[in-house]
């Protein structure tokens, strides 16, 4: 992606300059998608406690709080 940078001075009309300047690639997290594995053992330990927390499934299996959470709730 090519970003088009315009420089403004307040003490000179108009536009100073115009430079091109490329959109640096930044780091991100891993992208996990949510597997059948995942849903499986999610839905195993809410069978065994029903009171469980997402807050406890996620760190268990390993997998964000998010992708529990969605799968809990899709599993209702």
């Amino acid at each position: 992606m090519v970003m088009h940078v315009c420089h403004y001075s307040k003490y000179t009309s108009g536009m100073n300059s115009i430079s091109s300047v490329m959109d640096s690639p930044r780091p991100s997290q891993l992208h996990r998608v949510v597997t059948p594995e995942d849903i499986a053992a999610v839905e195993a330990i809410v069978k065994e406690n029903r009171r469980v927390t997402v807050n406890e499934i996620a760190p268990h299996l390993g997998i964000s709080h998010g992708s529990a959470q969605r799968i809990v709730q899709d599993t209702k």
